[in-house]
């Protein structure tokens, strides 16, 4: 399973990094992508990364704001947040697309598995 942590609380304009750590396998194995879940609502992909930490897409809603990165070596996907926004909260959730040949830059949740404990971003003033 993932495991995402670096969450908190944080006030508006701040920054967080989020990491995501795959126990148990090498995550150089694996296209990662990040999403979110607010209450209430869908969960949402944000960015998502292919395996050797060239190729990247963001959703447009934090586009500018957010950068995704991977240190293999570490087996650590990073999600670097700037500029957050108080619609920004949510559960973060990191995963592996289910296809590790082919990259695709999808954002579709259902595209990936070994969704793992989230990690929850407040962003309040």
């Amino acid at each position: 399973q993932l495991q995402a942590s670096g969450g908190g609380l944080v006030q508006p304009g701040g920054s967080l990094r989020l990491s995501c750590v795959f126990s148990g396998s090498n995550l150089d194995f694996y296209h990662i992508g990040w999403f979110r879940q607010a209450p209430g609502k869908e969960r949402e992909g944000v960015s998502v990364i292919n395996r050797p930490g060239f190729n990247t897409r963001y959703a447009d809603s934090v586009k500018g704001r957010f950068t995704i990165s991977r240190d293999n070596a570490k087996n650590t996907v990073y999600l670097q947040m700037n500029d957050l926004r108080p619609e920004d909260t949510a559960v973060y959730y990191c995963a592996t697309r289910r296809n590790r040949v082919v990259w695709s830059a999808t954002l579709d949740a259902a595209q990936f598995d070994n969704w793992g404990q989230g990690s929850q971003v407040t962003v309040s003033s």
